[in-house]
């Protein structure tokens, strides 16, 4: 008989087969806790380098005093007053715009699908612009704003995209043109604007961490609290709509409702991070694919790309502050220098990996 011509069995796949499948699987979990762990060990290590260094410089064995309520009144006064705001208020923005960032390529299956290129986080400038040069108002008015900003700016990207269904290059093509709108908004709403409020809207545009407060990182803190949970609590989603829409659809979800619910949830995430840091670029767009690269795993990753957005914009921060001390230089500077080189190697890898 000839076997070639033999019918295939269709029963259940082979044990063996189902012992490798299960084996891969494992080594991908073990790897994804690896990288994990090993983000969070990194970021605790440069949390307290953080902490300890600048114009009076604490030693982390006496950092890691102090935050046991175990050091010296001076140092509770330079960590607790000074440096702490500022540490957590990069961890919180970094790690908000990490998972937006995760949430939107995802939802693309497109790597520039980032809420800074596609306009959602000019969008939520803007908004903000808008409340701090022409309405006025304290924090929560301009979170407020920025909130507002980012979800009509998302709503109109999305509505603009939306033929029988939102596709993923549409959408980031359609958003690029969008957020080159904004851009010129910005720049008239801080030309019409009185000279000191016009300087504290660029600095602000630029993102900057300079000056922050425990106001910022409570107000970050009390949002995200709600929206890293319910994030994750979509990540199901998030993953089944990567295989396509015609296979999410079968396996019952429902696809544009989803769709827009985690670019709802995402927009909300980078507005807030807009809100305490101004618009930082490149963060967003470079934590999930330097946290896939990593973990080499499938789905969005949500959690190693806030850990991997934490720790970029921290050490982004420690160079903004230390390479040219003392001046201090706007964060958003650091991280769009560092994700122009990103991106500038992305694209060189992609090309020479199309011409194999």
């Amino acid at each position: 008989m000839n076997t070639a011509l033999a019918p295939r069995p269709t029963g259940p796949a082979h044990p063996a087969r189902r012992t490798a499948r299960a084996r891969l699987a494992a080594r991908r979990r073990l790897r994804v806790l690896a990288v994990g762990a090993a983000l969070t060990a990194a970021l605790t290590a440069a949390t307290i380098y953080a902490i300890g260094t600048g114009e009076f410089d604490i030693a982390p064995a006496d950092v890691i005093a102090t935050l046991l309520a175990d050091g010296s009144k001076a140092h509770e006064f330079i960590i607790e007053t000074l440096r702490l705001p500022r540490v957590f208020t990069a961890l919180l923005v970094g790690a908000a715009l990490g998972m937006a960032g995760a949430v939107f390529q995802s939802l693309t299956r497109n790597p520039l699908g980032s809420p800074d290129i596609v306009g959602f986080t000019t969008g939520a400038g803007t908004g903000a612009l808008i409340q701090i040069l022409v309405i006025g108002g304290g924090m929560a008015a301009v979170a407020t704003g920025a909130l507002l900003g980012g979800l009509l700016t998302s709503l109109a990207v999305y509505l603009l995209a939306y033929r029988g269904g939102v596709q993923g290059y549409r959408l980031v093509l359609v958003g690029i043109g969008v957020n080159g709108g904004l851009v010129a908004t910005n720049a008239y709403l801080v030309a019409r604007a009185e000279f000191a409020e016009s300087q504290v809207a660029v600095t602000w545009l630029a993102g900057n961490l300079n000056g922050r407060t425990w106001e910022h990182v409570n107000l970050l803190a009390l949002t995200l609290a709600a929206l890293i949970p319910l994030t994750l609590a979509l990540g199901r989603r998030l993953t089944l709509l990567e295989l396509g829409d015609h296979v999410a659809t079968g396996l019952g979800i429902r696809v544009e409702r989803a769709r827009l619910t985690l670019i709802l949830t995402g927009v909300a995430l980078a507005a807030m991070a807009t809100v305490a840091a101004g618009p930082v670029p490149f963060v967003a767009l470079a934590a999930p694919q330097l946290a896939r690269r990593l973990t080499r795993a499938p789905g969005p990753g949500l959690v190693p790309a806030a850990l991997m957005g934490a720790l970029l914009l921290l050490l982004g921060d420690l160079l903004a502050q230390r390479l040219l001390a003392p001046t201090l230089l706007p964060v958003g500077v650091m991280t769009g220098t560092l994700g122009g080189l990103y991106l500038a190697w992305l694209l060189v890898h992609e090309w020479r990996t199309t011409r194999r």
